[in-house]
């Protein structure tokens, strides 16, 4: 990460200069025009990061307001280009809405080796958040940027079995953080229309 970038805060619009750049590869899951090689996901768990935010051990205020319904986070136009693909199949662990408020949702066939897409909407504080997303920039080689009044930082990479490209992108805005890992199953638009549901 370039040292003239400084730290990742809701107060300072850093990350402008080197996400001009980037913001026409941003796309499936990103929530813009989708990249020309984003028609991929990753299986989950994807490669760990070295810095992840998490949600808070117990519920936030804010928990009590995230989404219940994992159909009703994305849009009609999203939900067309899932098609038929299962949501929340308990072969990918546990999902819905969680012990510590936070929403879980999976979209994906046990017999699928990498198509799937799972996001996470959880209630976290904010100067731990900020801490994990600039780690990611400087350690894992992750992009921000900051749409729609909140920071979101994303990285794709090759899956190393599969022919295809795995990926992941966080947004965070006002104590809520919308986790997306992903493997050959990117809608186009899907982040926005998270973000769309979350705040709007």
């Amino acid at each position: 990460m370039d040292s003239r970038w400084g730290r990742i805060h809701p107060d300072r619009a850093w990350i402008a200069a080197t996400i001009i750049a980037a913001a026409a590869l941003l796309g499936g899951c990103a929530g813009d025009a989708e990249p020309a090689a984003s028609t991929v996901i990753a299986t989950p768990p994807p490669p760990a990061a070295t810095s992840t935010p998490t949600a808070a051990a117990t519920p936030l205020p804010g928990a009590a307001d995230l989404p219940r319904d994992c159909r009703a986070i994305v849009s009609g136009a999203v939900l067309a280009q899932l098609g038929a693909t299962p949501l929340n199949d308990p072969a990918f662990g546990p999902s819905g809405t969680q012990p510590d408020g936070s929403l879980v949702c999976v979209w994906g066939a046990p017999d699928a080796v990498t198509t799937n897409l799972r996001t996470a909407i959880s209630a976290v504080e904010e100067n731990p958040t900020m801490d994990a997303l600039n780690a990611l920039v400087a350690d894992e080689g992750f992009q921000c940027y900051r749409p729609d009044e909140g920071v979101r930082c994303e990285k794709s990479w090759p899956n190393e079995t599969h022919p295809v490209i795995d990926g992941r992108t966080l947004y965070y805005r006002a104590g809520v953080l919308i986790d997306t890992q992903y493997s050959n199953l990117a809608p186009t638009g899907f982040t926005a229309a998270v973000v769309a549901a979350v705040f709007d």
